[in-house]
């Protein structure tokens, strides 16, 4: 079971990455193992000494009671205190950004991978798919002969 955010590495440049866990509810965890996640527009965001998954849709599971549930609510990371202090000094020094990658399942619990990111302008983005069509090219001539 893995769940990928697929803009991440086109919309940014990964720097770091780091390995959070993350505190759902019973029926949310059950969603999320069946696959039902959507990590698409999501960030995380730094709330005093606390580190937060916000705008990621977890759908509802279908056997559970549906009556107050916020598929798009902010949900707290775990991280050790000093990663937190570690990613917050980084933030407030360059211009970057957290972003959620991907989530897993690791050893019957779910994580979440974040990465230090900073955002690409649209020429960079051009740029490197011009880039990537050149090398494409390339390789079918390289078969081709």
């Amino acid at each position: 079971m893995t769940i990928l955010n697929r803009r991440a590495t086109h919309d940014y440049q990964i720097l770091e990455t780091l390995e959070a866990g993350i505190h759902l509810t019973g029926p949310e965890v059950k969603s999320v193992k069946g696959e039902r996640m959507s990590l698409e527009g999501s960030f995380v965001k730094v709330v005093g000494g606390e580190i937060y998954l916000v705008n990621a849709q977890i759908f509802p599971y279908p056997f559970a009671r549906p009556e107050g549930y916020d598929s798009k609510r902010s949900r707290k990371l775990l991280l050790h205190k000093r990663e937190i202090l570690n990613l917050k000094n980084k933030l407030a020094t360059a211009r970057l950004t957290l972003i959620p990658l991907e989530c897993y399942n690791a050893h019957g619990f779910i994580k979440l991978k974040i990465a230090l990111a900073k955002g690409k302008r649209e020429y960079e983005k051009r740029e490197k798919i011009k880039k990537k069509d050149l090398d494409r090219a390339t390789q079918r001539e390289l078969r081709s002969k």
